[in-house]
């Protein structure tokens, strides 16, 4: 209304494949559908604004998402930053440590990453689980599994990590367990760009910035057993596998998900509609 009021255009983005359970959060979502412009934020929800809301390809635009790489640099992080953050989180000296960065809710997939290290069976590692926390009973119940599991001793559950270039840079792996998908999935990219073996359920936006067997590894949604696979090849890798693997995903970030790539398709999407406003008063004009 407000775009039409003022005749300007109406650009809009979606960050996910929104649900659309009821008629009235169908009706509700379409707005976003009505953009003289319309970004998605990966061909995961591009192809979900499609076929979903009917956006044609002459107003759909695919942007993806991207990473400040003068901030996520493992070069820019300091040994003291790591060192005070691993004594916050209490992290024992010497054992390997797989991190799951992500609010603390259920389809963040953290019972699975649960499960998956019980399925595991080692016990010279340390799990992070690090983000805030949406629903004290859902923490309990993560708590819960984790001692029905035995696992007390492995995990530590801390609150919202205010820098996580230094949480990346503690871990050896890196998991995103998400039970539905993201429409991108930031955690993801961040850890790539910061050299770490990262692994991601294999849907939405992670299929697309991730190369399986080259940055990561891509496991099938709620499936423990293929996650604690995943996880235990992850930490087998020599050093040396892992230099290589850590200088292939700083590489494919920095070809394709950079903050600057991020804002010039962006500005593209806006000047599409600037120059053919310019375009069409100077037709008039003639």
């Amino acid at each position: 209304m407000a775009a039409t009021a003022t005749e300007r255009h109406f650009v809009t983005t979606f960050h996910n494949a929104y649900g659309a359970r009821t008629a009235l959060k169908r009706r509700y979502n379409f707005v976003m559908a009505r953009g003289d412009r319309v970004i998605a934020i990966s061909n995961f929800v591009a192809d979900h604004v499609a076929s979903v809301y009917g956006v044609g390809g002459d107003r759909l635009r695919t942007v993806p998402r991207g990473v400040d790489l003068e901030i996520f640099d493992p070069n820019r992080v300091g040994a003291q930053r790591i060192i005070t953050l691993a004594r916050q989180w209490r992290l024992p000296d010497g054992l390997p440590v797989v991190m799951l960065p992500g609010r603390l809710t259920r389809w963040k997939g953290g019972l699975d990453f649960v499960a998956a290290v019980a399925r595991l069976g080692r016990r010279d590692i340390c799990c992070v689980l690090a983000g805030s926390e949406q629903r004290p009973g859902f923490r309990r119940e993560l708590e819960a599994a984790i001692r029905d599991y035995g696992l007390a001793g492995l995990f530590r559950i801390v609150k919202e990590c205010r820098d996580m270039p230094a949480a990346y840079m503690l871990a050896d792996v890196v998991v995103s367990a998400s039970r539905d998908p993201e429409g991108f999935g930031r955690v993801i990219v961040e850890a790539q760009a910061m050299g770490r073996p990262a692994i991601a359920t294999n849907h939405g936006g992670a299929r697309e910035t991730i190369v399986p067997g080259v940055t990561g590894w891509l496991v099938p949604p709620r499936e423990p057993a293929a996650l604690a696979a995943a996880i235990g090849e992850a930490l087998s890798l020599t050093a040396d596998e892992r230099q290589q693997l850590a200088r292939r995903s700083i590489a494919h970030i920095a070809a394709r998900y950079t903050r600057e790539a991020m804002c010039a398709g962006t500005i593209r999407v806006y000047e599409e509609l600037l120059f053919r406003q310019s375009s069409d008063v100077d037709m008039a004009a003639q």
